[in-house]
This record gives C-alpha cells, sequence and structure tokens, in this order.
C-alpha cells in the first residue's frame, strides 16, 4: 500500500463562513484571511496504490464551473488541477480503479467531471473506476434541501447511475473495498457523509472529509457555518477523534491548505491536538 495526497482545485472562501459561530479573533490566530476575509483552502484526495488496483478517495472542486460561478465559489484555477496532479504523480484518469466520495457537494465530488465547455453539460471522467458513494447521501443529493442545493450538481448523480459503476454503501464493509477499509458515517455536515477508516501498518488513518476538513476543526466545539447540525457534529467527530486517540490514529485532511495529514492526540487538558503533521504524501508506505 503507498499513499499519496494529490491537489485538485483550490478556494478561497469566507473565513467566518469555514468557522460557524467561532470568533474571528479566535480563527485568524490559525489562518490568516486575505483583505475579503476569505481563506485559502485545499481540495485534497488521497490515493492508495496496491498491488493490483488503484483507489482516489475524492476528485476535489475540479474545473466544470462556468467563470461565472468559478468566481461566485472562490475558485482559484481554471485547469483541472486534479488531472495534472495526478500526472506528475505518475497516474492517469485511465489508471483509477474505484473512487470514494464522502459525499457529492461539488467541491469533493466536482472533479469528476470535465472541464467547462461552453453551452456543453461536462461528462465523467475516470472510464475505469467504480464510484462508491453512501445511500443516503446520494438520496440527499437527489432531492436537496434549499438550504444546500447549491451545494449539489444537478446533473451528475444521473451520470453516476447511468455509468453502471456506481455502488451505493449503507453499511461499515464494502466487498468492493475489503477489510481493510471501514466506513464511518456521519450526519452532522451532511446527510450520509462517508468518512472512511484505512487500516495500515502505522495504524489508522480517517479519512476526514468534511467531519473534519482540517486541522483547525480537530478543536471539537469547530465547526463550519455549511453544517447541517452542529452540535451533532460535535458529537460524532469528539466519538472518533477518541477512537484515534486510543489507537495512534491519523485524520487526512482535505480543505487544509498546509497539512495533509497529522496524528491526533490530546493536551494536558485532554484536548483534541494534533502531532507529526505532514504536508504531503508521496508514495509513502509507513507514516
Amino acid at each position: 500500500m503507498k499513499l499519496y495526497s494529490i491537489l485538485g482545485n483550490s478556494q478561497k472562501l469566507d473565513g467566518g463562513a469555514m468557522f460557524g459561530n467561532a470568533p474571528k479573533a479566535l480563527w485568524k490566530r490559525w489562518i490568516t484571511p486575505d483583505d475579503q476575509n476569505r481563506i485559502n483552502l485545499s481540495c485534497r484526495c488521497l490515493l492508495i496504490q496496491e498491488e493490483n488496483r488503484t483507489i482516489l478517495f475524492e476528485t476535489g472542486i475540479g474545473a466544470f464551473f462556468s467563470p461565472k460561478f468559478r468566481s461566485r465559489f472562490g475558485v482559484v484555477e481554471s485547469e483541472h488541477i486534479l488531472l495534472q496532479s495526478l500526472e506528475e504523480k505518475g497516474f492517469q484518469q485511465e489508471d483509477i480503479d474505484i473512487i470514494v466520495l464522502s459525499h457529492l457537494h461539488f467541491d469533493h465530488a466536482g472533479g469528476l467531471l470535465e472541464k467547462y465547455q461552453e453551452n456543453t453539460e461536462s461528462d465523467l471522467l475516470f472510464p475505469n473506476a467504480q464510484y462508491v458513494v453512501s445511500k443516503k447521501a446520494m438520496e440527499r443529493a437527489q432531492k436537496p434541501h434549499p438550504r444546500d442545493r447549491a451545494s449539489f450538481i444537478s446533473h451528475l448523480q444521473q451520470l453516476l447511475i447511468a455509468s453502471g459503476r456506481l455502488h451505493l454503501v449503507d453499511t461499515y464493509l464494502s466487498p468492493l473495498l475489503g477489510p481493510k477499509y471501514r466506513f464511518h458515517y456521519s450526519n452532522g455536515h451532511t446527510v450520509g457523509l462517508l468518512c472512511t477508516e484505512i487500516q495500515t501498518q502505522n495504524g489508522p488513518i480517517l479519512f476526514g472529509a468534511d467531519l473534519i476538513p482540517g486541522s483547525a476543526w480537530v478543536h471539537a466545539p469547530i465547526t463550519m457555518g455549511y453544517d447541517r447540525f452542529p452540535e451533532l457534529l460535535i458529537d460524532e467527530k469528539s466519538k472518533i477523534l477518541q477512537s484515534l486517540v486510543d489507537r495512534a490514529g491519523y485524520v487526512f485532511f482535505t480543505h487544509d491548505h498546509e497539512i495533509a495529514i497529522a496524528q491526533i492526540t490530546t493536551d494536558e487538558r485532554g484536548r483534541f491536538i494534533t502531532a507529526n503533521p505532514l504536508s504531503t504524501l508521496d508514495g509513502q508506505q509507513s507514516l
């Protein structure tokens, strides 16, 4: 098992939205905003290369947005950065055998689609990949609430279904992935969020998705304004972080601009903190 962190398109989003009810005086200690109060956010993916298959966890935001919406949602680059990043690591999109999506918000699933072309709906990329999505996340994407409708890509769900390669899951293990991959389900950010725990020789790695999008959000009370049920999310996050502390585990961060992965521990007051951070993974077999 070789581990790679793969960068997708990045964003600049309002810091207040990303830190919910936490005051700016607190969160600016962790991330410095620009003159528009925006903070830098990555859309980072995890690639695992096994002996006979290659698995990609999420695809980032991609380049499917029109220029108007790219500006509205703070997408920095116009090119499909995920495809470029894969090539830099020696992979083509055709090499990906399985793609696991934590949920179907555009900043986690948009990279499945081709680059924007005027008057044309983007089609699916990754022609050889099986797609893994939680059943509840798919149901939510097909029938979103007005509060989060703008977070979904209207035609993506039908493309996934029509591909014939979609696997909907609602259990903790998947026959497609095998016993090294265990799912944790969360509803605090969005219904059916799928956080995958990967068993490695150095302990478990949790793909944190939007349950724990970056190192600052390891602090239990810190949530995003985008979270559906913040109090529930805090309870879900605290439970899984304590489990990782007990097992010397790690969290892989999708949105942290500087840190790709870190071990979870506690300070002298029992608060969750990170240790041994790494900015990138480049084919490591151990951490």
